[in-house]
């Protein structure tokens, strides 16, 4: 089974900024220990800060993986061109949130990737991703 999670703008600075919401572990710390869990399953990640580069990315993986794990961040309020790639591909795309958006401001509770997605987990914090992991196995 091939996975690759995608993570947008700001994600790269996890375990440095607002420890309070997003913990204070890196993705690439958090991502090898996924990798170790999960040695069955061959995993990628990529970041970018940039709403092209990740539409790119989608459009690249999105007939070829079996499963895309995305957290837009702030893109998923905001990004129509992502909600579209994630509407055009045929991999299938579980939409993460390490907080709960629903607690946050009222701009985060709209989201243009969401109607797309095969499902959505919010709020569990890195084991968010993990669960979105679970969630491929399963089917």
């Amino acid at each position: 089974m091939k996975i690759i999670i995608i993570n947008g703008p700001n994600l790269n600075l996890l375990g440095k900024r607002e420890n309070d919401i997003y913990g204070d572990q890196s993705f690439s710390e958090f991502f090898g220990k996924l990798q170790f869990k999960y040695r069955e399953v061959e995993l990628s990640q990529f970041q970018s800060n940039i709403e092209g580069e990740l539409i790119d990315k989608i459009q690249e993986v999105g007939y070829d993986y079996d499963g895309i794990i995305l957290n837009a961040a702030a893109y998923t309020h905001t990004s129509v061109g992502i909600g579209d790639a994630v509407k055009a591909i045929e991999t299938p795309v579980i939409e993460v949130h390490i907080s709960n958006v629903f607690a946050r401001e009222e701009f985060r509770h709209v989201s243009f990737i969401s109607p797309n997605a095969r499902g959505i987990i919010i709020g569990f914090g890195l084991q968010s991703y993990e669960l979105a992991v679970e969630s491929f196995l399963a089917k």
